[in-house]
């Protein structure tokens, strides 16, 4: 990922609520060690360090990393696409180390035969949990989710990936046990991020997508000056009158990993 890119998805990517987190660890018995898969610049490492002891957070992007939030207990981790178990047991822990594999909004990229297997073998048996969560475009009223639908549906996006959190997660093979309580893995739609946001930060969550920057590597600018045009009318005025409250419903597998 370029610098531009990272510092973008850095300041645009929304962070997740409290009650999240809080729900997830609830379903852990202990909170020593939690590994949170494709961390990109740490949204959700920074809240799983205030519940875990440690935090090993993992990206395949230097990049990425260097923009993350640096705490004393978050460990980051520059790993290779596909890891081996060698790779694995170095960079995150041995067998049954882990309570609780977290991954937000990345496990759509992931060779999940591979990372299941990887999964199962470092949490720890039978009450390490695994919490994977997407979330879909933001919500704010009904014209500017409108034009946001027609500004989504491009052809820069990488399928089938995309369609994974398109179908929150649902058509994704999640094969693990129901965590105590819940009668089933998921998916669960009691959380939601709201934001307070005016319109240059919603350009700027726009910005960090990937297919807006597969579109800019292609010569193509989504956020043409119509379009751009055409949300500060939805938002309101000239598009500076002030913040709007922006909600983005979040969609979470829960299992654990059994015996």
């Amino acid at each position: 990922m370029a610098p531009y890119q990272a510092k973008q998805y850095a300041e645009g990517r929304p962070n997740y609520p409290p009650e999240l987190f809080q729900f997830i660890a609830s379903k852990t018995p202990e909170h020593d060690l939690a590994w949170d898969v494709g961390t990109g610049t740490g949204q959700a490492a920074r809240s799983l360090g205030e519940i875990y002891k440690n935090v090993i957070a993992t990206d395949t992007s230097p990049t990425q990393i260097e923009f993350a939030t640096k705490l004393p207990n978050i460990r980051y981790q520059q790993t290779s696409p596909v890891m081996s178990m060698a790779e694995l047991e170095q960079k995150v822990g041995p067998e049954s180390s882990v309570d609780l594999v977290a991954i937000a909004q990345a496990m759509h990229w992931f060779d999940l035969p591979v990372f299941y297997q990887q999964v199962k073998w470092v949490l720890k048996k039978p009450n390490g949990v695994i919490a994977a969560w997407c979330y879909t475009t933001p919500e704010v009223n009904d014209s500017m989710d409108k034009i946001l639908q027609r500004f989504y549906e491009n052809p820069y996006w990488d399928y089938p990936q995309r369609k994974m959190v398109d179908d929150k997660y649902m058509s994704i093979d999640f094969p693990f046990e129901a965590v105590d309580g819940e009668e089933s893995t998921g998916p669960f739609d009691q959380f939601a991020i709201e934001r307070l946001m005016d319109l240059e930060d919603y350009f700027t969550y726009l910005r960090s997508w990937s297919a807006y920057e597969k579109a800019k590597q292609k010569g193509v600018e989504l956020l043409s000056d119509d379009v751009v045009e055409e949300f500060k009318r939805a938002w309101g005025g000239d598009g500076n009158n002030g913040q709007k409250l922006v909600k983005f419903p979040i969609y979470l597998r829960i299992g654990k990993v059994g015996l």
